[in-house]
């Protein structure tokens, strides 16, 4: 990971602490890590639970990972230290919007067990929710929305996941998501289950 570069830095608390930010809106900060494989359905559900959650009320934010190239992270391609850069990046920032008491949804490949790692470590315990979007690499391929998997297995695209580029699955994800078995509306639903049975909303 990368090096502290600058010097003379102090990290200031705030007067507003955690606590009171997630008493506030009524539910604890958490980030929600949705993993898979391209075209998986990551995107999909994480869009999904975050429209349930602000149904019932609570304040949840989708960072999506094409949307999140488009600005903070357009600087990077996709070689192994782009990637581990990519989710570095995104480990940060989503662990600061779960200190400030959302509920922090990323929608990423995020291909490599120890980046998102990265992320479990920077958040308290039971703060970091992994969640597997697990698909067969033929459903994969049949979805393929942006044509993507076409063009790797023509060669057009070079280190892609699932193709060209491994997938490391998570070993313990605390959810795992079946979509060649299960409608968008049962995932949504174990999701928000599970956030309910923690009393994390």
């Amino acid at each position: 990971m990368v090096k502290q570069k600058a010097t003379n830095v102090v990290w200031h608390e705030h007067k507003v602490k955690r606590e009171d930010r997630e008493k506030q809106l009524g539910q604890k900060g958490v980030v929600l890590w949705f993993t898979g494989l391209p075209s998986s359905g990551k995107s999909t559900v994480a869009n999904e639970v975050a429209y349930a959650l602000h149904k019932m009320g609570r304040f949840a934010y989708v960072l999506d990972g094409d949307n999140i190239r488009h600005g903070l992270n357009k600087d990077l391609g996709f070689s192994p230290e782009d990637r581990e850069e990519n989710i570095r990046r995104i480990s940060e920032v989503a662990t600061l919007f779960a200190d400030s008491g959302a509920l922090a949804i990323t929608a990423f490949v995020s291909p490599y067990r120890k980046d998102r790692d990265f992320c479990r470590q920077l958040n308290p315990e039971g703060r970091f929710v992994e969640i597997l979007v697990k698909a067969s690499l033929d459903a994969c391929e049949a979805r393929d929305p942006k044509g993507m998997y076409k063009k790797a297995r023509a060669g057009e695209i070079k280190e892609f996941t699932g193709i060209s580029a491994p997938y490391e699955e998570p070993l313990n994800a605390e959810i795992v998501l079946d979509t060649d078995r299960q409608t968008i509306e049962e995932e949504t639903a174990v999701v928000i289950e599970y956030l309910q049975n923690r009393n994390i909303v």
